[in-house]
């Protein structure tokens, strides 16, 4: 059995080594991520998940976790900005503002399918021109649903969160780690040895 992990994302190899595994494979899947008309953000995001897992290639009693991030503004999906310009006009829009961050996790071992979504909610403070122009300049935007990663130089613009720290940063650890010994995962087995 390997573990295959269907993101590129540095983030959730680094959250996945805080539950002592590490990906035999990671093998990021080439999906069209455009959400469908009319699409509310935990339906898009749960659909992009499971496509992803989908679409990831692995043999019958391979594990294979993929997962997808998304910031909703009410009905609004903000995804990964295409330009500064772009990031710009999201921060701009959140900022002053609560809003939702989504994480959709999937796991699939066989034809055998175990999925979550998790909500967590977010206030961002106003923000200064100043701080606003840092941020852009920081480049940290950059692969970031709505042009932000708490992790990083934009948690001083989070003075408050309801949820998941790891959902908001793009892998739900709690979950995630049910889902995983649920298909057979062990679990903290770099630390064991």
């Amino acid at each position: 059995m390997a573990f295959i992990l269907g993101s590129g994302s540095p983030r959730r190899l680094e959250l996945l080594a805080q539950l002592g595994i590490k990906p035999d494979h990671v093998r990021p899947p080439d999906i069209d991520e455009t959400p469908l008309v009319g699409e509310l953000p935990r339906a898009y995001c749960t659909r992009v998940t499971r496509e992803k897992v989908e679409a990831v290639p692995s043999d019958a009693g391979d594990v294979v976790l993929c997962a997808d991030t998304t910031v909703a503004l009410g009905r609004r999906i903000l995804g990964k900005p295409s330009d500064v310009g772009e990031a710009a006009e999201f921060l701009l829009a959140l900022a002053g503002r609560r809003h939702q961050v989504i994480t959709a996790v999937a796991v699939r071992r066989g034809t055998q399918l175990w999925q979550r979504s998790v909500v967590s909610k977010v206030k961002m403070k106003r923000l200064s021109d100043a701080e606003l122009n840092a941020y852009l300049a920081s480049n940290d935007w950059h692969g970031k649903a709505g042009g932000y990663g708490i992790q990083g130089a934009a948690g001083a613009f989070i003075p408050w969160i309801s949820g998941s720290f790891t959902g908001i940063v793009g892998l739900p650890l709690a979950e995630t780690a049910n889902m995983l010994q649920a298909a057979g995962c062990k679990l903290y087995k770099e630390a064991a040895a």
